[in-house]
């Protein structure tokens, strides 16, 4: 597809499996998982819950911006959560970094992330 584009940034966690860290198809933006490993030193962060999904929402903003957009371009957000009770920090966290009109999203709960994080979240953008 011509008008298919890899999507890398420094200013995010490098893939670590066969996948990119999103891939842009006209405006549409894909984005693959984001879990809260600081780019530099590949490792979860330290502090917390709260500091995890402060990671996750840095790395996917530093991807949307790689792509030529932001993160209140995002048209549908998925968050996978390991304890579901966590949601209320996940919603404080989301409203520091997005303005309304929110994305669609979707909150999952699943049993393990990988590296032993507690949350991840990836989603679709589409630039105007």
């Amino acid at each position: 597809m011509s008008n298919r584009a890899i999507i890398h940034t420094d200013n995010a966690p490098k893939a670590i499996g066969t996948y990119s860290q999103a891939v842009k198809i006209g405006n549409t933006v894909y984005l693959s998982g984001q879990i809260p490993l600081d780019p530099t030193s590949m490792e979860k962060v330290e502090g917390g819950f709260e500091a995890q999904v402060v990671r996750v929402f840095e790395n996917l903003s530093a991807v949307c911006e790689a792509s030529g957009g932001n993160l209140n371009q995002i048209a549908k957000l998925n968050i996978f959560l390991t304890d579901l009770s966590n949601f209320a920090t996940v919603n404080d966290v989301m409203s520091r970094y997005f303005e309304q009109p929110y994305p669609a999203r979707a909150a999952i709960g699943v049993n393990e992330l990988p590296k032993g994080v507690e949350v991840e979240m990836d989603g679709v953008l589409v630039i105007d």
